[in-house]
């Protein structure tokens, strides 16, 4: 990224965001205390809510919602109405920024393009699953407690039960499992307001039964890795590799996405949740040798997602993401956004910065800051604060979060001790190559091999 279009991108704001979070924000507001409990101001916030989309489709759905609910009457359609309208005022929040993002970068995309698919039968399960969605709605998030929280647990087992619904039965259950966590929440200090109302309306919208969406296209050709992107909670760990694949037979090269995840418990930290991802070899190995991956039938979904096979992936050549970002990123073809993804959390996209300087925690290039999200370095790579602090590029993510842009570094290059040192998140994929760091996790001991051992020692009583 250049001076010019770090300019382009941070210079002013983008017309009508704040306006429009404004408008979510009253709605989340209204969602924590109930809609039972509507007052003047938050009976206002819901009918401004549902004039922000007057003029499209929802329009008059929202409207109608709104003034049921503010006169008292609390129904499922009402709900399923402003879930819509709330969702739709992010998604054009999403579309203005991502638009701005691509101007700046050039950067071309893909345009989404809907299936032709049958509505969804009714469903019993997603019936269910409406109805608890329905009573947080009315209790509102101050008025959750164990029972109203525990009320899911049936409907979440059975969700559960049947492949084709285990995407709504996840987002229930860890929406479940947060309230949970925080009960009593009456009590609570703060309340993270705009995550559980984004939980909620998205669940809202999934447990309608939304149509399937485009059947994965199966791909082929050589995919080149940019970086990797670790997500950890306590139960769970997921890799996303962010790279370029080049098509076989040639074309544009396009972005894409490859995740893999596997369960895990709080104790597994650090280097070890690497171990936790044994089940995929090659990918492990190209990350930490830097290596491409020639991919032969791949499953890849329209929102660039491919859907890893380990065995459908073999070994590359070795490809610097460096030597990689200078010469095709700039002309790679961005993948369109599915509808349900339209969210300004959801802007993740990957960038080359060089040329810049450090300053605490940002990094200034011709006189523009952009934020660095230290926050967001994984324990499980050798990237360290103190590595960004001496960088001078940097390929990474720029988000938007807070009403500011930011850049979440996934590669550095930097000089440590007049030495050039280029250091990536995917290095330790194979286990840590730091000294001290392998001195440490010896003295420790393996605690995966360690669980793995007593876990075996229980099945076998």
């Amino acid at each position: 990224m250049l001076g010019v279009q770090l300019a382009a991108l941070l210079d002013g704001d983008t017309p009508g965001v704040a306006e429009t979070l404004d408008l979510v924000t009253g709605f989340d507001d209204a969602l924590t205390h109930g809609l039972a409990r509507l007052g003047e101001e938050r009976a206002a916030a819901l009918v401004a809510l549902a004039g922000a989309v007057s003029a499209s489709p929802l329009g008059d759905r929202a409207g109608e919602a709104a003034d049921k609910i503010t006169a008292g009457s609390v129904a499922g359609d009402h709900l399923t109405a402003l879930a819509g309208a709330r969702t739709a005022l992010l998604g054009a929040v999403h579309d203005a920024l991502l638009g701005r993002l691509d101007t700046a970068l050039g950067r071309t995309r893909a345009t989404w393009e809907a299936p032709a698919a049958p509505a969804p039968a009714a469903d019993h399960l997603l019936a269910a699953a409406r109805s608890w969605l329905h009573e947080l709605a009315i209790a509102g998030w101050r008025g959750v407690d164990h029972d109203l929280v525990s009320a899911s647990s049936q409907t979440v087992e059975a969700l559960l039960a049947e492949p084709r619904l285990r995407r709504v039965a996840v987002l229930l259950d860890g929406l479940a499992a947060e309230l949970a966590a925080c009960c009593p929440i009456a009590t609570a200090p703060r309340v993270p307001a705009r995550r559980w109302a984004d939980l909620w309306g998205r669940a809202v919208l999934l447990a309608q039964g939304l149509p399937d969406e485009p059947a994965p296209e199966p791909v082929s050709g050589r995919l080149l890795v940019l970086g990797t992107d670790v997500h950890e909670h306590g139960t769970a760990v997921q890799v996303q590799v962010h790279g370029l694949l080049e098509p076989t037979g040639g074309g544009v090269a396009r972005l894409v996405r490859a995740s893999v995840s596997a369960a895990k418990v709080d104790t597994i930290t650090g280097p070890a949740v690497w171990r936790l991802l044994h089940a995929h070899p090659v990918l492990l190995g190209a990350l930490a040798e830097r290596r491409s991956l020639d991919l032969t039938d791949m499953p890849l979904l329209a929102g660039g997602d491919l859907l890893w096979h380990d065995d459908r992936a073999s070994a590359g050549e070795p490809a610097d993401p460096f030597a990689v970002a200078r010469v095709q990123l700039a002309d790679a073809l961005a993948p369109a956004v599915t509808p349900l993804d339209r969210h300004p959390a959801r802007i993740a996209e990957p960038v080359l910065l060089e040329g810049y300087t450090v300053d605490g925690d940002g990094l200034v290039l011709d006189g523009h800051r952009l934020a660095v999200e230290l926050d967001r370095l994984p324990g499980c790579g050798p990237l360290t604060p103190e590595l960004v602090a001496a960088s001078t590029a940097c390929v990474g993510l720029v988000r938007w979060d807070a009403g500011r842009w930011s850049v979440q570094p996934l590669a550095v290059q930097a000089t440590v001790k007049r030495k050039p040192v280029t250091a990536h998140t995917g290095d330790w994929a194979l286990g840590p190559t730091d000294p001290k760091v392998v001195k440490a996790e010896a003295k420790a001991g393996d605690v995966v091999a360690v669980l793995r051992e007593r876990a075996g020692r229980l099945l076998r009583k």
